[in-house]
Parts: C-alpha cells; structure tokens; sequence
C-alpha cells in the first residue's frame, strides 16, 4: 500500500495544514535484532504544511511494537517504541538533501521508513529487571 499525501488536491481543497495518520505494516527486514518482528502496525500521526514555494514541511511520530526473545535472558519480550518524523519535501529534481516528490504526490514510504529505522532498538529487553544468561566455561 502506497502511502501518500496528494498535494495538488490539498491545494485545491485550500487545505494548506492538517493532519493525517496512516497504519501500516513494519517490514522486517529493518530490524537487525535475532528472532524479533513488529507485533503491531506501525502507526503514523502526521502534520503537514503546504508552503507558498509548494514545498511541504511533514512533522510528527511513528510507533509500533515489537516482539521476540529478550538480547538478555532469551525470554519472550514485547516492547512499544515511538520516533520522530521531520521531514522536508520539494517538488522538483535536484540535487538536494530534502525528500521530492512528483506529480503532485507526495510519496511517504522512504520518510516514514527512515522514521522506523531510527526508532528501531538496538535491542529488545523483557524489562528493566532482567537478569542475563550467565555463561560458564567448564
């Protein structure tokens, strides 16, 4: 599923703010952690801004959940993790360091994948009191 905010509709509209949220499903191929998955749609709560070049300043938060064994203890383990989406789009090519789009549409994928990216844990942990595997050489 594409997600996508139609800018050219939007202008039309005379709806130059709002905000939109939008769920979708993580791919897991993102997470570099072992025998861990989303367990939630992503969701994302956005706010956008048409500005008068037609460049669109998109703001807000991405959360989902994840589940697998703890890094720690090895123990089931699901976490809810949250991350900020800051974007800037220019509808035009280019070289430069801002999202694009064409068109007329704005196309979230990357942006929101990149937001989920960030957000993703370097581990997953059961809790804060988890005691780890002890390993012993004999």
């Amino acid at each position: 599923m594409k997600l996508t905010i139609d800018v050219r509709k939007l202008n039309a509209q005379k709806k130059y703010a709002g905000d939109v949220t939008f769920e979708f499903v993580g791919d897991n191929s993102l997470i570099e952690i072992p025998y861990v998955t989303f367990s939630s749609p992503v969701t994302a709560r956005l706010h956008y801004e048409i500005l008068e070049d037609d460049s669109v300043e998109i703001t807000g938060s991405v959360t989902f959940s994840l589940k697998g064994l703890c890094s720690r203890c090895l123990q089931e383990a699901e976490q809810t993790f949250s991350g900020e989406v800051d974007a800037y789009f220019v509808p035009r090519d280019g070289e430069s360091e801002d999202y694009r789009y064409f068109g007329g549409v704005i196309d979230l994928d990357d942006c929101l994948g990149d937001a989920v990216m960030l957000a993703l844990p370097g581990r997953l942990v059961c809790g804060e009191n988890c005691i780890a595997l002890e390993w012993s050489e004999q």
